[in-house]
């Protein structure tokens, strides 16, 4: 059974679950409810309940990697607090000029895995925003401020996400999953990184990679959540912006397969090298820490 923790913004320490008051249970259930969502210039803001606090929502896009960073802070808190998900470096400004003009107090920097394409944002966005705190897995061993594991949960002012393992693209990479509960945003909301794409999924063929893992991460971690919950990925190369979970289940041309043939699949993409990878991967094991490394220098 997994041991639950929550990230606090006071001291970034861990809580036990049976401390937080105002987690509900995980459940995993199927839900046949009609999505409706506004599209609106690449943005998004969802709500849940009217007695619940707003979720404050961006969606942004780097156009070199074809990479999503998620922009997410709870706006009814007094503090306004924020995180941004698989920020790149070439758009930190963007980034934290958004932050700015909304009034929001970002307080995490946090990446789905050690990316292959492109450089972290993290690292950067730490030496413009004093006090920002880097998360990465412990699995991925990568260098960060804060670890987390399968069942952690991360809080930003009354929100939370919730971590799950999902290896296959690269041994460390996690799923980030927006809470069950009455309090926290409806439907739900899982930031896949690469483990499961719109109509795709991540490569397997390097960092550790596995089409087997990802296959069995892929079902029992992301396709067990409630059909209507949104499915954000890192990466989008065709123009879709947001899936959920149901579409995927249904349409997805690899991970609908049995897994003998999702394997075969995988076996024979022949991908090109990721023109990065070299310079991206060094530079993303030290995630969070790159203000230091260069300062040492």
């Amino acid at each position: 059974m997994l041991r639950l923790r929550c990230l606090l913004l006071t001291g970034c320490s861990f809580l036990p679950l049976k401390h937080q008051s105002l987690l509900s249970p995980i459940v995993s259930c199927s839900s046949s409810s009609s999505v409706r969502w506004k599209m609106e210039s690449m943005s998004y803001t969802t709500r849940s309940s009217s007695s619940s606090p707003k979720l404050l929502f961006r969606q942004l896009f780097e156009k070199e990697s074809s990479t999503y960073t998620y922009l997410l802070a709870d706006a009814s808190h007094p503090d306004k607090p924020a995180l941004l998900v698989d920020p790149v470096d070439r758009t930190v400004d963007r980034d934290l000029s958004l932050v700015n003009d909304l009034g929001l107090k970002l307080v995490y920097a946090i990446n789905t895995h050690v990316h292959a394409d492109h450089v972290t944002g993290s690292g950067l966005i730490k030496t413009k925003v004093p006090g920002v705190k880097s998360i990465i897995s412990k699995a991925s061993k990568a260098s960060a401020d804060i670890f987390v594991e399968a069942g952690d949960k991360i809080q930003f002012g009354d929100l939370y996400l919730e971590v799950r393992a999902t290896p296959g693209h690269t041994v460390g990479c996690v799923t980030y999953v927006t809470v069950d509960g009455p309090d926290q945003p409806q439907p739900r909301m899982a930031f896949t990184g690469d483990t499961l794409l719109i109509r795709g999924c991540g490569r397997t063929d390097f960092q550790g990679g596995s089409s087997e893992q990802l296959y069995e991460s892929v079902h029992s971690q992301i396709f067990t959540l409630p059909k209507d919950t949104f499915i954000y990925p890192a990466h989008d190369y065709k123009g879709f912006t947001v899936s959920t979970v149901g579409e995927e289940v249904l349409y997805n041309p690899r991970l609908t397969k049995d897994e003998e043939t999702f394997k075969s699949i995988m076996e024979n993409l022949k991908l090109a090298y990721p023109k990065m990878i070299d310079v991206a991967v060094p530079a993303n094991m030290v995630c969070g820490l790159q203000d230091l490394e260069s300062k040492a220098a």
